[in-house]
């Protein structure tokens, strides 16, 4: 194993079913998934996050959803972080990314918002940029304009196979930085 395993795995998104098969809410499709394929507890509320509690080759790591909305996730975060003692390069933050492709996946060290407000949010809150993070991809040729709506819709049926896959890979992702470190999963997912 190298480098530092995080400790506080949280997926952006929206909360309520309005939301929960938007663009915007892929975040959180990741670390569902997470949640049934490590052997981690059910979900509970803890402040203003859904967390589950997850065993990784004997050390636990929390998975969490904030129930704050986007443009307010770092005020769940930061008290998470507080509450479990966790230091901001401990965390990987998963999130949607109209600026990649529909399918891509990177992940960066650290860097800037790019224009994606829950980022912001968490960037402003926690006072560093200094933390891991996966973007996916929804990105699409003729996007409107107005991106709220569009990160707002739902996928279109068409892109269901593709969704499913992409998730799948982030999960894949994840695992690989757990075991293997942040290094071999940007040299296998960055390509």
């Amino acid at each position: 194993m190298t480098g530092r395993i995080p400790k506080l795995i949280i997926g952006l998104g929206n909360p309520g079913a309005r939301y929960a098969h938007t663009r915007h809410n892929v975040g959180f499709m990741v670390v569902d998934l997470l949640a049934q394929s490590l052997p981690a507890g059910g979900w509970s509320r803890d402040g203003q996050a859904l967390v589950s509690r997850a065993l990784v080759d004997g050390s636990e790591v929390l998975l969490a959803k904030p129930l704050t909305y986007m443009n307010r996730s770092g005020d769940a975060i930061l008290p998470l972080m507080a509450e479990h003692s966790i230091e901001p390069a401990d965390i990987l933050l998963i999130v949607d990314d109209f600026n990649l492709d529909f399918g891509r996946i990177r992940i960066r060290r650290k860097g800037s918002a790019g224009g994606h407000n829950g980022l912001d949010s968490v960037i402003r809150t926690l006072g560093t940029s200094q933390f891991p993070r996966i973007r996916l991809g929804i990105g699409e040729e003729g996007m409107p304009d107005e991106r709220m709506d569009f990160v707002l819709a739902e996928f279109p049926k068409s892109k269901d196979a593709g969704l499913k896959e992409m998730i799948e890979a982030a999960g894949d992702a994840v695992w690989t930085i757990l075991r293997d470190g942040i290094s071999r999963a940007m040299s296998v997912f960055n390509a």
